[in-house]
């Protein structure tokens, strides 16, 4: 059914920037908001980003606010996570994510809210490495 795939991860200084992008594919008529997660090794996963389909609506983790922008193209079905100032802390995998069911605006109100959602799409990740 719905599949997603992220790019646009690789290895950067500090410092340096990054763009990753999702594209979904499938039944994405029901998809309500999109965003990203990251986990580093033998961390616990992280909300980054989430950003409402219908538009005027997104939200950030406190770590990455004011450096990462969420940003979507819905003709091309793409969610993007532009990553500038990038810290070694941002070192992880980034998973694209996106809600399963329809949902009505302001059902998510937080990236927390974004982060305890069960029901999501996965994809399967792409490395963000930052070096010192």
């Amino acid at each position: 059914q719905v599949q997603l795939v992220e790019s646009g991860g690789g290895s950067v200084q500090a410092g340096g920037s990054l763009r990753l992008s999702c594209v979904i594919s499938g039944y994405t008529s029901r998809i309500a908001y999109m965003g990203w997660f990251r986990q580093a090794p033998g961390q616990d996963r992280e909300g980054v980003a989430a950003s409402y389909t219908g538009g005027g609506f997104t939200y950030y983790a406190d770590s990455v606010k004011d450096r990462f922008t969420i940003s979507l193209d819905t003709a091309k079905n793409t969610v993007y996570l532009q990553m500038n100032s990038l810290k070694p802390e941002d070192t992880a995998r980034y998973y694209c994510a996106a809600t399963a069911r329809p949902l009505f605006p302001h059902t998510i109100t937080s990236i927390a809210d974004f982060s305890n959602y069960e029901d999501l799409y996965w994809g399967r990740g792409t490395q963000v490495t930052v070096s010192s």
